[in-house]
């Protein structure tokens, strides 16, 4: 038995009834008394003593962690944010976590775990503190595209896709918050270009699997498109439900005007479905966007006039980055003019 097997069965343990006991709530009150009287007793001294050990010695104590030196001169304060061991994604999808391993905000900046295969698909998954600037980087082994990577620090749990290797048993999955290149900002058009300070916080990252719904999980229509958008007319639209509807082609007669497109999406993996765009041999590609409410999320794609008379044909293909079994997204992708 493993140690999730004996995890699950303490679980379904702890769901069950519990037995006739009519003095139970009593006792646990008389418990509660006791345990409280021997740490009013107890805590002041330990308090005491502790704290003047960690200040001498200069580290920070974590819940449930030996205390440690800290590596360099920079401590993030605060507990380390946790991930779930399951949750439930909202169309109803159960997630287990299968492994954990962190980045903190000083020594390594990469992170490795191996996990085997049980067949069900796997996603990763992170909470931070920061302050970070990181966005660390996932990867598997098996070509991705786009590459995935968190977007930001929050405490907020990030759930991605990873791409599993064909025919594996095992996969190592390596995080990596290794900063390239170098960035820079400007206060305004004058001033010269900072550099920008790298920050990393702490990363708590998962390995989480997911079993499949037993019925596809039907994703909620799409709104439509506005009419006009900050001097964009609606010229045409086309709507879809992946993975049964990949492509979408248009016919655009040219009027001089310029031509711009933009794409939504619904359902729980509506943001992994990204749309590329082949316009007279060129590609462009456009992740996909959800709107619930609020403004229209526009993120158009420009493309230059067409000629008054001639004729340009636009063909969009859709591609989702990891597992959709029986979880459909459903899009839409609009043709403007300006």
């Amino acid at each position: 038995m493993t140690v999730q097997d004996l995890r699950d069965v303490l679980r379904e343990r702890a769901e069950g009834p519990s037995p006739a006991n009519p003095g139970r709530h009593e006792q646990i009150r008389a418990r509660i008394r006791a345990t409280r009287l021997r740490r009013r007793a107890a805590g002041g001294v330990a308090a005491s003593v502790t704290l003047t050990a960690a200040v001498a010695l200069g580290v920070s104590l974590l819940p449930g962690a030996p205390p440690e030196r800290p590596q360099s001169a920079t401590v993030v304060t605060g507990v380390q944010p946790e991930l779930p061991e399951r949750f439930t994604a909202p169309d109803g999808t159960g997630y287990r976590r299968v492994a954990t391993t962190s980045i903190k905000a000083t020594g390594s900046q990469k992170a490795t775990v191996t996990v085997p295969l049980s067949g069900r698909p796997l996603d990763v998954g992170a909470v931070c503190e920061g302050p970070d600037n990181s966005s660390p980087r996932v990867s598997t082994g098996a070509p991705s595209w786009p590459p995935v990577s968190f977007t930001k620090c929050s405490k907020r749990l990030e759930i991605l896709p990873v791409t599993v290797p064909e025919g594996a048993k095992e996969v190592t999955i390596t995080f990596d918050a290794t900063s390239h290149g170098t960035a820079c900002v400007m206060k305004d058009r004058d001033s010269p270009c900072e550099p920008v300070k790298t920050e990393r916080g702490v990363w708590s990252l998962g390995v989480y699997e997911w079993t499949p719904p037993a019925q596809p999980v039907e994703p909620e229509q799409v709104r439509d498109f506005p009419d006009r958008l900050e001097g964009w007319e609606l010229e045409d639209s086309r709507t879809g439900v992946w993975p049964q509807d990949t492509t979408a082609r248009f016919e655009v007669e040219g009027t001089g005007r310029k031509l711009a497109l933009d794409q939504i999406c619904t359902g729980d993996l509506a943001r992994r479905l990204s749309i590329t765009y082949q316009v007279e041999g060129s590609a462009q590609s456009g992740n996909c966007g959800e709107w619930t409410s609020g403004p229209f999320p526009m993120a158009m794609i420009e493309l230059p006039a067409v000629p008054k008379g001639e004729r340009l044909v636009i063909e969009a293909r859709m591609t989702v980055s990891g597992a959709t079994t029986n979880r459909p997204i459903r899009w839409s992708v609009g043709v403007f003019s300006k």
